[in-house]
């Protein structure tokens, strides 16, 4: 018998035993970290009952608003405005425009440039 084998046989069984080793490293960490969750969910409020959800307004569900705006003018002064000078902070204010009948196509028009429709009339 010559020692090339017991050198094989410690080689091998070292790296068996450090397999096992991180094997049970990492149930170990996945155990804790599912413990730590487990804290963590128990100090957490508990989700609301069915009196504190939000309701319907009396009136029903908020609608859609379909207007037409119009932008506001730029204030007329001496010098020029700095984005923080102007209104609404350098955004381009809006206001409530007029109502307008939107354009329509007219009728037997495809409403585009190009088409292959007759095209106007």
């Amino acid at each position: 018998m010559t020692t090339a084998w017991m050198d094989v046989a410690a080689g091998r069984g070292a790296l068996g035993i450090g397999l096992i080793v991180a094997g049970v490293v990492v149930v170990a960490m996945l155990i804790g970290a599912f413990w730590l969750g487990a804290r963590i969910r128990r100090r957490e409020l508990p989700p609301p009952t069915p009196e504190e959800q939000p309701q319907l307004p009396e009136d029903g569900p908020v609608r859609e608003v379909l207007e037409n705006r119009e932008p506001d003018e730029v204030p007329r002064s001496d010098h020029r405005l700095t984005p923080h000078e102007s209104p609404a902070f350098g955004n381009s204010p809006t206001r409530t425009g007029p109502d307008k009948e939107r354009p329509r196509w007219t009728e037997g028009s495809s409403g585009s440039f190009g088409s292959g429709g007759p095209g106007g009339r």
